[in-house]
């Protein structure tokens, strides 16, 4: 996510020893969509469609903007 936005040379989250698990400041993948939405300039919550009888969005009922990484 380099530019765009996001602030310069910064680090979000740790893993372990061995790189394979995060440990520090979790993020999912509907909280990496709605930070890219959000830098994109659109609102993830309001882009929802029905679809049988249920309200749908990329980020599905969650995601949450990581706003620490925002310039």
């Amino acid at each position: 996510m380099a530019g765009g936005g996001v602030k310069a040379g910064i680090k979000y989250g740790a893993t372990d020893e061995y790189g394979y698990y995060a440990v520090d400041r979790k993020m999912h993948i509907h909280d990496v969509h709605a930070t890219i939405m959000h830098l994109l300039g659109l609102d993830h919550e309001k882009l929802t469609f029905r679809y049988a009888g249920r309200d749908f969005r990329l980020t599905d009922v969650s995601g949450q903007v990581a706003r620490e990484i925002i310039a």
